[in-house]
């Protein structure tokens, strides 16, 4: 019975060992999640160092502008059929619209993480041709003058290094928060204009020089009938964002460049509308017309795209940790069944935390040094520790 006994045994010892092992490693799973889960709070850390630093210094940024404003009155009758006079907001854009923008990124630390921020020089000049008030039906005789203003959209302009101006046919406006009270752009910047008249608004050039800081993104929103951008960087990884593409790019070591040509048609929005047809800005409008036809959903331009992290890196790496500890696993399992030495399930599961060690060696080192120089460090280490310990159980160095 006995000599029966050991013979089933010796029969089934290699398949209980095989089930055994592979249990252990689901059991290894677990300890793999845990590094997952440390691995996504570093990273939530990073963002949040991120966050903080860029809402010191500026977020991501959307020009827009420069268009004209026209209050109007216009008589409409209530619940009583009582006539009122109500104020409403004429908008109109330019003809032409040209910026050069150059973008110079700036690393900052927080700690441990690097943060990407930028400074960017901008230059728009363009042309209003005519203001054609006639095809929103607004009378002339309605229209405040002395309300009339021009305007600049910044999504923060906390990222404004110096006074914003514009130059406005032969005079120099200065652009600041607004006072009035503009429900579809009350974010923007603006400076009275000085007209009495739809003729002085013929044929009016402008430019404006801007010094803005930002981070992670800047974009232009195409408010020119014909909108041409051209955007440069020392930044070697942009990637290029927003409604359209651009017609050309080069992007060198040494950084970038790119043009956008944007016409009328290719928008979502007249060059003229009143209220709340269409909005400008992030602000919510008072409806959700205008807050689903924000002007700014038409922007381009480019992110400051940072290649992938080292938080990304290991968190690839961690997804294939079963693979690495099965097949580590089956390595062993051959040699031990091969060789005739026995390798008890207890060291398979220290050689499996060795391998889960692994990823956490490669987590911390890759905050400091990089993740390739990290992952070479880490596999040092882990294979130089599973090396000395399996040496011993199966008394051979080979």
């Amino acid at each position: 019975m006995e000599t029966t006994f050991d013979t089933v045994w010796s029969k089934s010892k290699i398949l209980v060992k095989g089930i055994i092992i592979f249990f252990l490693v689901l059991l290894l799973l677990i300890p793999t999640f845990y590094v997952q889960n440390l691995i996504e709070e570093r990273e939530a850390r990073q963002k949040e160092a991120i966050a903080e630093v860029s809402s010191k210094w500026a977020g991501r940024q959307t020009v827009a502008g420069p268009f004209i404003v026209l209050p109007y009155w216009q008589t409409e009758g209530d619940s009583t059929s009582r006539l009122t006079r109500v104020k409403h907001y004429a908008y109109f854009l330019p003809d032409d619209l040209q910026v050069r923008a150059t973008v110079t990124p700036q690393e900052k630390h927080r700690g441990i993480y690097k943060v990407m921020l930028y400074n960017s020089r901008i230059h728009m000049a363009g042309t209003f041709r005519e203001v054609a008030s006639e095809r929103l039906n607004i009378p002339v005789e309605n229209i405040l003058w002395d309300e009339a203003s021009v305007k600049l959209s910044l999504s923060d302009t906390k990222g404004l290094n110096e006074e914003l101006k514009i130059r406005w046919k032969d005079t120099t406006l200065a652009l600041a928060p607004q006072t009035a009270n503009d429900p579809m752009a009350p974010e923007a910047l603006s400076a009275p204009l000085p007209v009495s008249s739809l003729e002085e608004l013929k044929n009016v050039s402008f430019s404006s020089a801007i010094d803005l800081n930002g981070s992670e993104q800047l974009l232009f929103t195409p408010v020119g009938k014909s909108t041409t951008v051209q955007l440069q960087s020392a930044w070697p990884h942009p990637s290029f964002t927003g409604d359209i593409l651009p017609q050309t790019t080069r992007v060198q070591d040494s950084g970038f460049k790119a043009t956008w040509k944007s016409l009328s048609h290719k928008r979502s929005f007249p060059q003229q509308w009143k209220d709340n047809a269409y909005m400008i800005a992030g602000a919510p409008g008072r409806n959700a017309v205008a807050a689903g036809n924000n002007i700014n959903h038409g922007a381009f331009g480019a992110d400051l795209f940072v290649p992938v992290s080292g938080y990304q890196k290991t968190m690839r790496s961690v997804k294939y940790a079963i693979l690495c500890i099965l097949l580590t696993f089956a390595a062993f399992f051959l040699i031990e069944t091969t060789h005739k030495r026995s390798v008890h399930p207890v060291q398979y599961g220290l050689i499996g935390l060795a391998l889960v060690l692994f990823y956490t060696l490669l987590l911390s080192f890759s905050e400091y040094i990089g993740f390739n120089l990290s992952y070479l460090i880490a596999s040092v280490a882990t294979i130089g520790l599973i090396t000395w310990f399996v040496k011993d159980i199966l008394a051979s160095g080979r």
